[in-house]
This record gives C-alpha cells, sequence and structure tokens, in this order.
C-alpha cells in the first residue's frame, strides 16, 4: 500500500468556509508540509491544478531540492499545453529529481475557467483530445520520433532529446468518471484515480476500467483521493469532523454549489450527489463523511475514525485492487504527522522510513521526570497490523 499526502497551494485553515483559522501559504509553509511528507513516509504528495492554484510545476520544481524520497504528482493539461512541450517539462523534472515525478493527466471540468484559458471544447471534445495528446506524448516521452495527424493535433517530427529517467516515461495518473474517460483511462494510463464515493460505487468504476484495459491488452493500478480526520477515538474523530465545518453557514453552500453547478464533470456531479446539499445526513456510508464537499470542489469525502477503524475501511478499499491513497486533511502540517503517528502503525505501507535506534539526544517523545525514556504506545496495536 501506497500513501500520498496533499500540498495546498489554495489556502489553508483549521475550518473550512472562513477566514478564521486560516493562515498564510507560501514556500516556507509549503517546504515544512514536504519535508514532513519526505521524513515520515509518505509515498509522495499531489500538487493541486487550476487558476485557484499555484502553479504546481513551478512550486515542484522549487520543493524537489528542499526533499530527497518524496514523489511528486504534478498536473498535466492536455489543450492547456502541447504534449512535446509537456514531454520536455516532464522528462526535466525527471531527471533534476532523479525519477520522482508522478504525472496527473487533468482533461479539466470546470467550462468557464477553460474559456479563460481559451479552451472552448465541450466535455467528451476535451477527452477526445487527451486521447490524442496521450498518443503522441507517450510516444515523445520514449524517446520515438512521431509524426501524427489527428482531429486535434497536428505533428511533424515530435521527438524529445534528454530522456527522461524513469522507463519508459514516468507513470500517468488519471482519474474520470464518465465513459469516455474511462475509455481513455484503459487505453493509455498507469494508475486510475477515483475521489471517495461508498465502496460499491467505487467497486463498479473500476470493475468497468479493468474490463476496458483487458480489451485494449493492458492492466492498470488503481487509486483514490480522500481526506482524513483520525483521532485515537471515535468520539474524537466525529467531533473534529464536525469543527471542522462549525462556520459554514447556508450562503457558502449555496455559492460553492452554483459554481459547482456549471461544471461538466461527471466525478463533480457524483460528489455533489452524496450530499445534495445538505448538512444532513452526512455519513454517507460507515466513516465516509461527506461535509468537506459542502465548500470543496473536487474530492469532498472524508474518512473519519480512530485508527483501527479508518484502516479497516481502506482495507475495505483495498480488497477491490485500490493500492494506492491520496490524503489531506486540515490543517495539512499538523495532519500529515497526525496521520503518520495514528494511521502508519496499522498499515501494510510499502516504503515506510526504517526506525533509527533513538538516540540519548534525541529522545522519541519527551523524556519522562527528567531521566526515563517513554514506552511506545502501539505495541499492541501493532500486534494486529491490517494486511
Amino acid at each position: 500500500m501506497q500513501l500520498l499526502w496533499f500540498i495546498p497551494t489554495h489556502g489553508e485553515g483549521r475550518y473550512l468556509g472562513t477566514a478564521l483559522g486560516g493562515r498564510s501559504v507560501n514556500f516556507d509553509y509549503w517546504r515544512q508540509i514536504a519535508s514532513a511528507v519526505d521524513h515520515l513516509g509518505f509515498t509522495g504528495a499531489l500538487l493541486p491544478t487550476g487558476r485557484s492554484c499555484e502553479d504546481a510545476w513551478v512550486l515542484a520544481s522549487a520543493l524537489v531540492t528542499h526533499t530527497k524520497q518524496m514523489r511528486f504528482l504534478v498536473a498535466v493539461r492536455p489543450g492547456l499545453m502541447s504534449p512535446g512541450v509537456a514531454a520536455r517539462m516532464a522528462a526535466t523534472f525527471d531527471r533534476i529529481s532523479n525519477g520522482r515525478l508522478l504525472i496527473n493527466i487533468v482533461t479539466g471540468g470546470d467550462p468557464v475557467e477553460l474559456a479563460g484559458d481559451g479552451v472552448h471544447l465541450n466535455h467528451d471534445d476535451r477527452y477526445e483530445l487527451t486521447d490524442e495528446f496521450l498518443t503522441v506524448w507517450r510516444q515523445i516521452a520514449s524517446g520515438e520520433t512521431i509524426d501524427f495527424q489527428g482531429d486535434y493535433l497536428n505533428i511533424d517530427g515530435g521527438k524529445l532529446l534528454f530522456p527522461p529517467v524513469q522507463k519508459p516515461h514516468p507513470p500517468l495518473w488519471f482519474g474520470g468518471s464518465s465513459p469516455i474517460a474511462q475509455r481513455i483511462a484503459a487505453k493509455h494510463v498507469d494508475v486510475y484515480l477515483t475521489w471517495g464515493e461508498p465502496v460499491a460505487q467505487v467497486a463498479q468504476k473500476i470493475n468497468e476500467v479493468r474490463r476496458l484495459a483487458e480489451e485494449e491488452g493492458r492492466t492498470l493500478r488503481f487509486g483514490i483521493r480522500l481526506h482524513v480526520i483520525v483521532r485515537e477515538t471515535e468520539s474524537q474523530a466525529w467531533d473534529a469532523a464536525n469543527d471542522l465545518i462549525r462556520y459554514v453557514d447556508d450562503d457558502a453552500i449555496a455559492t460553492a454549489q452554483k459554481a459547482f453547478a456549471r461544471m461538466d464533470s461527471e466525478g463533480q456531479r457524483r460528489m455533489t450527489q452524496l450530499h445534495n446539499s445538505s448538512r444532513e445526513a452526512l455519513e454517507i456510508s460507515p466513516n465516509l463523511w461527506a461535509g468537506v464537499g459542502l465548500v470543496r470542489g473536487g474530492a469532498g469525502t472524508a474518512l473519519v475514525g480512530d485508527p483501527s477503524t479508518v484502516a479497516a475501511r481502506m482495507l475495505e478499499y483495498a480488497e477491490l485492487g485500490i493500492d494506492t491513497f491520496i490524503f489531506s486533511g486540515y490543517p495539512h502540517l499538523e495532519e500529515a504527522y497526525r496521520v503518520a503517528e495514528l494511521l502508519f502503525p496499522l498499515l501494510p505501507l510499502e516504503n515506510l522510513p526504517p526506525v533509527e535506534q533513538q538516540m540519548v539526544l534525541s529522545p522519541f517523545g519527551e523524556v519522562v521526570g527528567n531521566q526515563d525514556f517513554p514506552k511506545q504506545q502501539f505495541k499492541e496495536q501493532t500486534t494486529a497490523t491490517v494486511d
């Protein structure tokens, strides 16, 4: 199992829908989060994309020199960049990071924002463009020279002079819930992503994408994008969830949902259906909470509970074939440590850092009574690790 975290470039705070408890996000803060991700044992982090965010490529390039292990999941945007330019960007980043790039293919779901960037295609046309883009990008990034004539792209002699570290190219990740998106995922990508829907709905998606991939003679890995609210006890976790939206009022919900309604994203439509703009019955399946989606676009659900419960819910998704979880929590710096401390010991993670013998000058926890080192608290729990 792999866990990735999230670097918030569109705002941060302790509560949703209010400036109260908000904090300034700047490079020093993002560097703190990246450092935490790097040494706690997360596989890497997702950087968001869109006009409400800082540019992910610029920020990832700045953070890569401050990290050693973590990988950066950065968006490539068909329609906003050409496949040749995107291949060069990816290859350069992959080389300077020594193979730590993951690529998130984002077709886009907000026609208003896309029009502001000069893209005026409808939903299905954008995905047809994405199909052509990935056909070209994969060949260029793999070191081939390509001539391509399509409905949207016309490429003469596309090639890459300086190859990436990862072969044949950095892995492609992609999320899309519509039939055409699933068909393109099955044809091109390495990891298919879903947002955090109930297990039965996720199972339907995975089964369909797996079937489509088999028709293409391919196999895919699967991942899920969720928030997480984990606390030592179940009641503390639900208190934290309710506290997160304590300042979300009807006006904030209406404003957010009006913006989401203009989108042609099938995934966003499915997220909205989970709560129907209502604060009532936000636990849409056991320990899956839709409160985040009242005001936040994209991933709108969170796993909520004590460590053993959250780990058990993750295992339910893992049994469907999901091996990668992209988590986030508010505020992201503190919650990265909380997730690592409470949840990691219960999970069969692929890349946890080795536990180093604690030196006197670096105690694990505060020294008790100025003379005794504290005992490990997870000893009993780790004997029942989820696997």
